[in-house]
């Protein structure tokens, strides 16, 4: 069997594959807080990461039933974009500040002026935003450069764990790109970059292929997480890259739509015949898990997050939201939900953008909200299709994936909101299984990518209601509309924070 972890944002998740049989054996996944010191900041504590990928680990070992021997090999992948600082003994200097912190929207918006938007386009593929390396790194040196002088290197949020399981610092190419100091079409950290903005080129490290053996399980590790030493451990990639290598999405004409923490739209991609990557300023190109494939990604930040945000307010679950949201009609009785509750990336790439209830009565209940909040998520996830699909071209296939997708009232929604067929995949947890794939190749169990992604597994299509997708059209439209009409009072409010 294999093993994949999976360090996301709410959780880190650990997988058991069998990849005989393409199937899920086990999984487990342990919640860790994410600190909000100000309104503006989203930090974690990497040793959260490790205590709660051993506790994962060994649970999904238990559920298996699985003896020590029985793993072959250990992949990862987890949330991109986040800055965690090592000293000489390489220890975390700090907390690590992820991807959903908003606090270098200053610097973000200093830096696309100081590069020019299409140089730093063709050379990172994105511009930059709040939560990303480049402005964390850029609002460090003027606002807190102790840290980042103390720093012996800077790793991902995955490159944390598996440092604890291998002793060896590095990273990937798929990760790395999505810092915004990566050369993608070069893929190699951008020297230019990174020297005209005075950071300390030492501290980043190696960027490995995904599916490289970045090193083997050091008897300590083994021993904390109740495993055989020395299996070998694949450096890993992002989790876009880990769901797209999982759904089968490694070549042009497809397209997945994730529903997790945040929301993504994926869609793999190749240069043009000059060579040049096709970029828009709303969107992000990285580079995929598979040698030699880009992929489009439109982000946006609080999908997932804005459901848990009222499943914490309410103080219920998952399950009672949906079945809340599932009795509610169509437009949730004319309330509107805007999912900007940390900014907002695909479209607007605004950190100050604010989320916010329209139309709300005494009549709406919790059953309203969590529709509304299902329907909002889905139009913001519409808008970044789109603009993906026009920069990607058309996709042959459309996969659902992530948590929001596991709910059948979520799932129909965002079928009715796009108005396109929407195809779940068979399998469940497919960024750990992505991650279980990478470590597969590293040990040659799969010969390539392509080999792996053969284990993909397609189930029942959702198909759109054309009444209500006629009816979704007419509020995506207002909704459209209220992000412009309210920009000018977000930033007011923001600046008064």
């Amino acid at each position: 069997m294999l093993l994949g972890i999976d360090v996301g944002t709410s959780s880190v998740k650990a997988v058991l594959f069998d990849p005989e049989g393409a199937r899920l054996l086990a999984t487990a996944a342990h919640e860790y807080p994410i600190h909000h010191p100000a309104p503006d900041r989203a930090e974690q504590n990497p040793e959260d990461w490790w205590n709660g990928a051993v506790y994962a680990v060994r649970k999904a070992l238990s559920s298996a039933n699985a003896k020590p021997e029985a793993v072959r090999a250990i992949g990862l992948c987890g949330q991109m974009h986040g800055v965690t600082l090592l000293d000489a003994q390489a220890a975390p200097i700090g907390n690590a500040i992820i991807w959903a912190d908003q606090r270098s929207a200053a610097e973000t918006a200093g830096l696309i002026e100081r590069f020019g938007a299409d140089n730093l386009a063709q050379i990172a593929g994105t511009l930059p935003a709040a939560g990303f390396m480049i402005s964390t790194f850029s609002w460090m040196q003027k606002h807190d450069p102790e840290p980042l002088a103390a720093a012996r290197a800077v790793v991902l949020p995955k490159d944390y764990v598996r440092l604890k399981l291998t002793g060896e610092i590095a990273t990937d190419i798929s990760d790395a790109a999505a810092t915004g100091l990566f050369d993608v079409l070069g893929r190699t950290w951008s020297a230019r970059i990174i020297d005209e903005l005075g950071l300390p080129s030492a501290i980043f490290p190696p960027a490995l292929e995904s599916s490289a053996r970045a090193g083997r399980l050091t008897a300590e590790a083994a021993a904390t997480l109740g495993l055989k030493a020395g299996i070998p451990v694949a450096t890993g990639c992002a989790d876009q890259p880990a769901q797209g290598l999982a759904n089968g999405l490694i070549a042009p004409g497809q397209a997945s739509v994730t529903i997790g923490s945040g929301g993504q739209v994926f869609t793999p991609i190749v240069p043009n015949s000059d060579g040049k990557l096709r970029t828009d300023p709303r969107l992000h190109v990285f580079n995929h898990a598979v040698p030699e494939m880009w992929y489009v990604l439109g982000a946006i930040l609080s999908a997932g997050l804005s459901l848990r945000w009222l499943r914490d307010l309410l103080v219920t679950d998952y399950p009672a939201l949906s079945t809340a949201a599932e009795r509610v009609n169509p437009g949730s009785n004319g309330l509107l939900f805007l999912p900007y509750l940390s900014g907002e990336r695909t479209p607007h790439m605004d950190a100050y953008a604010r989320g916010g209830f329209i139309g709300l009565t005494h009549y709406h209940g919790r059953g309203h909200m969590a529709r509304a909040i299902m329907e909002g998520v889905a139009f913001a996830m519409r808008e970044a299709l789109d603009i993906s699909l026009g920069l990607g071209g058309q996709a042959e296939r459309v996969i659902a994936a992530g948590g929001g997708a596991d709910s059948d009232v979520w799932r129909h929604i965002l079928a009715d909101v796009f108005g396109v067929p929407l195809q779940r995949s068979l399998l469940t947890e497919l960024t750990g299984i992505g991650a279980a794939l990478l470590g597969g190749i590293a040990a040659g169990v799969y010969t390539d990518a392509q080999d792996a992604a053969s284990t993909a597994r397609y189930g029942a299509i959702t198909e759109p209601d054309a009444a209500r997708h006629a009816y979704y059209n007419q509020l995506y439209q207002e909704y459209q509309a209220l992000y412009p009409s309210l920009k000018d009072s977000f930033h007011h409010l923001a600046a008064l924070e």
